[in-house]
């Protein structure tokens, strides 16, 4: 008897998650019987599957509370994966204080603080939770910046402050993804703020398969050995003004994976997820 999962993401209405036939189907050829299912679907019986994947859930945000408790009574009741523990550290940005490998250079502002960091050329300002660009502003206005910020805190919510930084659009961010902690494929993606996106990730088109450096797969696995046991895990690269590798975020959540551009990557996430069954 197969195994059962649920390919967990949201009301679609714009088609943007291209990439659950694909999964699915790999599933089914690795032993795995897979159903997409919305995850505020209260009809759902999370219990009947042997696994619950968290794949693309992209309007969390504006409901995160209500998404978490969501992934803990799934784990209550079958196994949730990523773990409900790993969504909630991963969906505040906060946790990148806790990493101890090289990350962009961030000043945080917490609801009732001022916003405190020093002159830069050009200013990225977003929320530490948030998506595919959502409430981010890039600005060479130092007071546009300031400003952002506190409207951000006034809500209630903790601002990020970050340089601009050139390499994004001369090299691209560079994503490693990886599947049962093994390095399965690499993309140079859009820097979103040169554009924009509706969703997250879901502008893609001009992204590229990409052969990563030596230093970008040693950071990633540095990353990565922070968060054992994750069944899919991206992680989002860029390099300094010094040519260093650092981190923008490691997404553990909802990302998108880039399964059409590599051959064999969709087999690979089906295997991973076959194994940890």
């Amino acid at each position: 008897m197969k195994a059962s999962a649920a390919y967990v993401t949201f009301a679609d209405l714009d088609g943007s998650d291209d990439e659950k036939e694909i999964a699915v189907q790999a599933w089914a050829e690795a032993g795995v019987s897979g159903r997409v299912v919305l995850w505020d679907d209260p009809g759902v019986d999370w219990a009947a599957f042997d696994a619950v994947v968290v794949r693309t859930p992209w309007d969390y945000v504006a409901r995160r509370a209500e998404f978490l408790r969501w992934a803990r009574n799934v784990e209550s009741v079958t196994r949730l994966l990523n773990p409900a523990a790993v969504l909630e550290h991963n969906t505040d940005k906060t946790y990148l204080r806790g990493l101890t490998v090289p990350t962009i250079p961030t000043y945080w502002a917490a609801p009732g603080e001022a916003a405190d960091f020093p002159v830069l050329d050009e200013y990225v300002v977003k929320p530490s939770v948030s998506a595919g660009a959502r409430d981010t502003i890039r600005t060479g206005d130092r007071d546009k910046a300031v400003a952002h910020a506190a409207r951000l805190t006034a809500e209630g919510r903790t601002a990020m402050i970050q340089p601009y930084l050139d390499m994004v659009e001369a090299e691209g961010e560079t994503s490693l993804l990886y599947f049962g902690g093994r390095f399965s494929h690499a993309v140079r993606r859009n820097p979103m703020l040169a554009g924009k996106a509706a969703a997250p990730d879901a502008d893609n088109a001009r992204a590229e398969l990409r052969t990563p450096d030596a230093d970008q797969l040693a950071l990633a696995e540095r990353v990565l050995v922070e968060f054992p046991q994750v069944l899919y895990a991206r992680v989002d690269l860029v390099r300094l003004a010094d040519g260093s590798p650092a981190l923008i975020e490691v997404e553990l959540t909802e990302p998108y994976l880039f399964l059409r551009y590599a051959p064999g990557a969709a087999d690979t996430f089906a295997r991973a997820l076959a194994d940890a069954l």
